[in-house]
């Protein structure tokens, strides 16, 4: 592999990685790219005459990594929580079915359970930019999802992981294909055109592209720790949400690394054990008030304990001889620092979004101010 083909494949790659991250501050912008780039990675290695063997597994860990930071974004930018509620529901639920793939192969899983969550999430952004969100009742964003759903997901997923079709290869092998999608993405913008204008009325402000602000009770990282102080345990539902959303990203992850040889179930408790062991230590910090603004430096500070727990803990059990794989260790120590991390700065900002919103203060305030 020569020099430019090694600069492509590592910017690449690490464009998966970190543009998902621009998702807190500009969420539409930063998730289209992120579908962009994981729409044609694959064929910038082939402009360079590199094919990664194996890639497309890869590939798919990707997919999971970004749509889990986007799922950690609401935490932080929707105001709406009828929204948050069902786009819940549609990561969690696909989340299950890309495991549930991994683990049998079977490749209708992926149909049963559609990756809804990611145009729900760019429909909501693409919606806020113009228009109010807070107010919409649950019916509004339930039938949008299901519009997503049986619309554009279904067949998409059947295009891609029955009929095992790829648009690139079909765009080349047959380029009437492209005016023929091209009239479909002019259909589909009439249509969407004309939807936003039954449903959504004329624009409520100016464009906006970067997420709404924290609420400022919470805009500062000792009024995160109070919260989390007072309200935080570790047994609780939280946590619980951090272990299945973390345990599960970790599971497909160690279906794709060439070097892991544990089962999924041991991975999962492992990763579970660690994850609580993170909730134990936000608590502690936050009533110490141990606090840093840096989203940054919160990760590294993290993955630093993750990092001591896990290594001391393993020579203690295995009384210094030490089995862990190294590479794959603090592959799966950073995607816990940096998943539970984001949790935890972000979760005392849904909580008081929540008790904000107009729409969680009765029903009869919400038949007032909804459209739908």
């Amino acid at each position: 592999m020569s020099t430019p083909t090694i600069i492509v494949f590592v910017a690449v790659v690490a464009g998966r990685f970190l543009l998902p991250l621009l998702i807190f501050r500009y969420p539409l912008p930063a998730i289209i790219g992120c579908l962009v780039l994981d729409g044609y990675d694959q064929s910038i290695f082939q402009w360079f005459g590199y094919d990664p063997e194996g890639y497309q597994s890869y590939d798919k860990a990707m997919d999971v990594f970004y749509l889990a930071i986007a799922y950690i974004a609401t935490l932080r930018n929707w105001t709406s929580m009828w929204a948050f509620r069902v786009g819940w529901f549609l990561y969690f639920y696909r989340l299950a079915g890309v495991v549930l793939f991994e683990v049998t192969q079977l490749r209708p899983l992926l149909l049963i359970f559609p990756n809804a969550f990611e145009y729900f999430f760019i429909a909501y952004e693409a919606i806020r930019t113009r228009w109010r969100v807070v107010g919409r009742s649950y019916r509004f964003w339930v039938a949008l999802a299901a519009i997503i759903w049986i619309f554009v997901k279904l067949p998409q997923e059947y295009w891609i992981h029955v009929a095992k079709m790829d648009m690139s290869d079909t765009l080349r092998d047959h380029p009437w294909t492209i005016g023929a999608l091209l009239v479909l993405i002019l259909v589909a913008a009439g249509v969407i055109t004309l939807l936003a204008r039954r449903f959504l009325g004329g624009p409520d402000h100016p464009l906006k592209l970067r997420a709404d602000p924290v609420p400022e009770e919470m805009n500062e990282a000792r009024e995160r720790a109070a919260w989390t102080a007072r309200h935080a345990k570790v047994r609780s539902l939280a946590t619980l949400e951090k272990i299945v959303l973390v345990g599960l990203v970790a599971v497909i992850y160690g279906h794709v690394l060439p070097d892991f040889t544990g089962s999924s179930f041991q991975l999962f408790v492992g990763i579970g054990i660690v994850v609580a062991v993170n909730a134990f230590y936000t608590i502690v910090a936050s009533r110490r008030m141990w606090t840093v603004e840096s989203a940054w430096a919160g990760f590294i500070g993290r993955l630093a304990f993750n990092v001591v727990f896990a290594f001391g803990a393993d020579w203690l059990l295995n009384r210094g001889s030490g089995n862990l794989d190294l590479i794959d260790t603090f592959f799966f120590l950073s995607l816990i620092s940096l998943m539970t991390s984001l949790h935890d700065r972000y979760r005392p900002v849904h909580a008081v979004r929540k008790r904000l919103v107009p729409e969680e203060a009765s029903r009869r305030e919400l038949a007032k101010h909804a459209r739908v």
